[in-house]
């Protein structure tokens, strides 16, 4: 938290405003010193997950190897850490060290980025579907938003990607 930051309650905070309108995003949130969560954050009961049925020791984030990318447990694997939990750690997928870590670097660029910067690829206002910057998907279906934010690429051709990609990204 920046030392100019106010310290706020998120009651007084038009939080739609903010987040999406203006950009900031739940990064921008984040940053505020909010003392609790705001309630448009807070998933209804019915929503949440419950632990309580589950068995001992099962708590951990799964582990997908991808060695043997065409074995149907792969698959499977797959298919039930993405429902049962949203996501999931993959190994052994021949992605070079490199690559990851300039993916990290080119998305911690992206959202240090003035919310008016980000804004430019928001859904309102990119030049193209294929780059989107947002949080929520659509904050006002929602019955709770979701605390992220993302970038996404749509990736048609390597001529398109490098024209509409942020620059700072590259």
């Amino acid at each position: 938290m920046a030392p100019s930051t106010p310290i706020i309650n998120s009651n007084s905070l038009n939080i739609l405003d903010f987040v999406v309108n203006k950009g900031h995003g739940v990064k921008g949130l984040s940053e505020l010193g909010l003392k609790t969560l705001p309630h448009q954050y807070i998933q209804p009961p019915q929503e949440r997950f419950d632990s309580s049925n589950e068995e001992p020791n099962k708590d951990s984030i799964p582990v997908i190897d991808m060695s043997s990318p065409n074995d149907p447990h792969v698959a499977k694997a797959i298919c039930d850490a993405a429902q049962k939990w949203g996501f999931f750690q993959i190994v052994n997928h021949g992605v070079p060290i490199h690559v990851l870590e300039d993916v990290k670097n080119a998305t911690h660029k992206f959202f240090a980025l003035a919310p008016q910067e980000k804004q430019k690829y928001s859904k309102a206002q990119s030049v193209t579907n294929n780059v989107r910057f947002g949080t929520s998907f659509t904050p006002e279906a929602e019955k709770a938003l979701e605390w992220k934010d993302y970038l996404s690429l749509f990736f048609v051709s390597n001529d398109e990607a490098a024209s509409l990609w942020p620059p700072i990204c590259g």
